[in-house]
């Protein structure tokens, strides 16, 4: 959808909305050229148009199809219905005529081919408000509907509240009526928020991030919510604009209401203060331009001992600032730590090299501490040992290293190891068989000996994304709601901190083949979370915490635990875990989950499921729909 001035959707459209458009042309012309809108809000029908189901008029209730072209009315108009539909009235007459009126209205627009459809607020007992929509939501798929939610104030007058005579839309009302008509609805893709910032905003911040986890499509700053400066231009107060720059990460269309003449200039006063403060935002960081193709995009994750790693995969992983500069600095640590300079190499065992960057990272801790290695590089891809062995017949320094490949599980060592270094960490710590691999390769480990890392735990949280939950919804079966996925999640609502699940620790004091065997891995956590403001849940959000080294003087983490975050770090996205049906979490509520990790001797799955504020079924039993493979 690209707007006149020809503003790519990637970036920030404005849109400004007038109570009346008496000349549809000049008012588009006068909106994009003079004031350098992108779209204008429209009324869809004549607004003096009274229809009655049981007198019908025989005038036009709007204006030709032919006024503008096809392009024009699919890039630069978003239709608006009519303020006096009042779809729950208790007046029978008036209902009937609503009804009409919308059913009529939502066909027009469907047949102009306009984008989005922006609906009135909806009141707290609107449920032939919902109805009316899932009927036009499932008969114009095509369309967005947003619906306009005032973030504080209820409207003007209950007339506009197509919902009924309860507005419902003032603080957490507004959400609540909001999230009624969403899950009447069935989470509908097509349905949206326009949320107004009117001239109050909430007091609690957390209302605010709260619609983060919502399908926000558009943002409306009403002409009565700016304030003057000394010049005469219309601006806003810090609170709206930080309140702003909060919501445009999600990059929303912005829409400037009012009356035509609320400035001399017209509204394109507004609209270039609005331009002035988008452009004022912050260039995005190379992290953030890498993370970015990948926000809310569903990643299943890896089978770490089915699949191989391509090389572009490899070198993306390879260019993360953090990790291997700490993974550098513990192995430093446990050299100055353990061993002694010139006295015998330290035997290290890099157990799923890969390409060599944790090999790399060992030589170079072991340059800087002034004591020897002997490093053994592990790697069951035959493709990466290529670049392996390549590296050590090339690079200074790699003559010290022996390739290996193969399975660590299954390899012989010809010597017994003093540390052992691995990334197997999944983005929930251990959902990358971390465990089941370190157990399997610890038999060759000297006693006494370490490992980097030396523990994990992964953390979980509750969240509320109802774009996630859509994504997943969409493959439309079982199996994908009881699946975990990697993700960059960014348009989602954590609805408060998470707390630890399963932990890990590295090396266990099991050194036989049978002790080995006899590793339980298997765990289960009951947890109970306080979320402050209620919301709706849709599933948990996963991430983890390692520490990789700690001499007892310093510590050395990874983490994307969001207390402890390793900032740069972008080797690990969250994990999204889905609840099969979203959950409506009461102010003040608590959330009680199960989480297990079970263990076979050919796979490793996860279950979860909720216990309160309701039950849920029980996730993913036995693995029926996901597993890992060992």
């Amino acid at each position: 959808w690209v707007g006149l001035a020809g503003m790519p959707s990637r970036n920030i459209e404005i849109g400004v909305s007038t109570p009346t458009v008496a000349d549809l042309k000049k008012h588009l012309a006068l909106a994009t050229d003079q004031w350098q809108a992108n779209f204008c809000v429209v009324p869809l029908a004549h607004p003096r148009y009274w229809r009655d189901h049981r007198r019908p008029r025989a005038e036009q209730f709007t204006r030709s199809d032919l006024v503008l072209d096809s392009n024009a009315w699919c890039r630069l108009v978003v239709g608006k219905l009519s303020p006096w539909i009042r779809l729950d009235s208790a007046d029978e007459a008036l209902r009937k005529q609503s009804e009409a009126a919308f059913k009529q209205e939502v066909a027009w627009a469907a047949h102009l081919n306009v984008p989005a459809v922006m609906l009135p607020p909806v009141g707290s007992g609107a449920v032939n408000y919902a109805h009316c929509v899932n009927q036009a939501l499932l008969s114009a798929p095509h369309i967005q509907f947003w619906v306009r939610v005032p973030i504080t104030h209820p409207p003007q007058s209950t007339a506009e509240a197509a919902g009924g005579d309860e507005d419902g839309s003032s603080g957490t009302g507004a959400w609540a009526s909001w999230n009624r008509l969403r899950c009447l609805c069935e989470h509908a893709p097509n349905l949206g928020v326009s949320l107004e910032l009117g001239a109050d905003l909430p007091d609690d911040e957390a209302e605010l991030e709260r619609w983060l986890g919502e399908p926000l499509r558009a943002v409306v700053t009403p002409a009565v919510a700016y304030l003057t400066n000394k010049r005469g231009y219309p601006t806003l107060s810090r609170r709206h604009q930080a309140a702003l720059a909060r919501l445009l990460q999600h990059k929303p269309r912005l829409l400037v209401s009012g009356r035509a003449d609320a400035h001399s200039e017209g509204l394109g006063a507004h609209v270039q203060y609005l331009r002035y403060l988008v452009s004022q935002r912050l260039a995005p960081s190379q992290q953030e331009r890498y993370e970015a193709p990948y926000y809310d995009f569903l990643q299943a994750p890896l089978q770490p001992l089915q699949d191989n790693l391509e090389s572009q995969t490899y070198e993306t992983f390879e260019k993360d600032p953090v990790k291997y500069e700490r993974y550098e600095r513990a192995v430093y640590l446990y050299l100055c730590q353990r061993h002694q300079p010139g006295g015998e190499p330290a035997v290290v065992m890099v157990v799923g090299a890969g390409r060599g960057p944790l090999v790399a990272a060992t030589l170079r801790a072991s340059a800087a501490s002034g004591r020897r290695v002997r490093a053994f590089a592990v790697e069951k891809n035959p493709n990466a040992v290529v670049t392996l062995r390549g590296r050590c017949a090339t690079e200074a320094g790699w003559d010290a290293v022996t390739v290996v490949p193969g399975d660590m599980r299954e390899w012989e060592a010809p010597v017994l190891a003093d540390l052992l270094v691995s990334e197997l960490l999944g983005s929930w710590g251990d959902n990358e068989l971390s465990p089941e691999c370190l157990d399997g390769a610890q038999r060759y480990l000297k006693p006494g000996g370490a490992s980097i890392p030396t523990d994990y735990t992964s953390y979980v949280a509750p969240l509320s994304s109802s774009r996630l939950w859509n994504e997943v919804k969409h493959f439309k079966d079982l199996a994908h709601f009881e699946t975990q996925y990697v993700v960059k999640v960014h348009n989602a609502y954590p609805m408060c901190a998470p707390q630890p699940c399963f932990v890990f620790t590295h090396p266990s004091d099991a050194r036989t083949v049978a002790e080995i065997g006899a590793i339980d891995n298997s765990r289960v956590a009951q947890l109970s979370f306080d979320v402050p403001l209620g919301g709706e849940l849709h599933g948990f959000i996963g991430y983890f915490h390692s520490t990789l080294w700690d001499d007892g003087s310093e510590a050395v983490h990874i983490s994307t635990e969001p207390s402890t975050e390793s900032v740069g770090m972008f080797s690990w996205f969250p994990l999204f875990i889905p609840l099969r049906t979203p959950v409506l979490v009461p102010e003040g509520g608590r959330v009680e989950a199960a989480f297990w990790r079970n263990a076979s001797r050919h796979r490793v799955w996860y279950e979860w499921a909720l216990t309160e504020p309701q039950p849920s079924p029980i996730h993913n039993p036995n693995g029926r729909s996901y597993h890992i493979g060992l």
